[in-house]
C-alpha cells in the first residue's frame, strides 16, 4: 500500500516562491540615482537662467557596516548591473512573501493540533521585553 502524501499548508506557495528565489543571480544593494549638479564655479553656464547642468552622473548609495558609502558609475557599468539591482528589490520582495506564507502555514497547522504549546509564543506577535520592577518602588 503506497503512502499517502499529505500537503502541508501553503506548500505550492512556498515552492513557488522558493523557486523565484532560485532564479536570482547576482544582488547588488543600495539604491541608484541619476543626478544633474552645478559647480561652484561662478560664471558657469549651470548658473545660467535657465541653468545648463553638469552630469548626468550616475550614483550608487549603500551602507557599508553602518556607513553609507557613494560610488559613481558610468553609463556601461550602470546598464551591466541594472539586473542585480532589480534583483535586490525582487529578493526582498520575495523574501517577505515567503514569510507572510510560512507565519500563515503555522497559524494554520498549530490551529488543527489542539492543546499544542507554542515554543516561545505566538510568531506573529511581536515580542514584549518585560523590566524587573526597581528595588524600593
Amino acid at each position: 500500500m503506497a503512502k499517502r502524501e499529505t500537503k502541508r499548508p501553503w506548500e505550492a506557495t512556498r515552492r513557488a516562491l522558493a523557486g523565484q528565489l532560485a532564479e536570482i543571480d547576482g544582488v547588488l544593494p543600495g539604491s541608484v540615482v541619476v543626478r544633474r549638479m552645478r559647480c561652484g564655479t561662478a560664471g558657469c553656464a549651470c548658473h545660467d537662467d535657465p541653468p545648463h547642468l553638469h552630469g548626468p552622473y550616475i550614483q550608487w548609495t549603500r551602507a557599508i557596516r553602518g556607513k553609507t558609502v557613494t560610488r559613481y558609475l558610468s553609463e556601461d557599468e550602470l546598464a551591466r548591473y541594472q539586473p542585480w539591482f532589480d534583483n535586490a528589490r525582487r529578493l526582498k520582495e520575495i523574501t517577505a512573501k515567503l514569510e507572510i506564507a510560512s507565519l500563515h502555514a503555522l497559524e494554520i497547522e498549530q490551529s488543527t493540533t489542539p492543546n499544542r504549546p507554542v515554543p516561545g509564543g505566538d510568531p506573529t506577535r511581536r515580542a514584549t521585553r518585560r523590566h524587573p520592577t526597581p528595588r524600593g518602588a
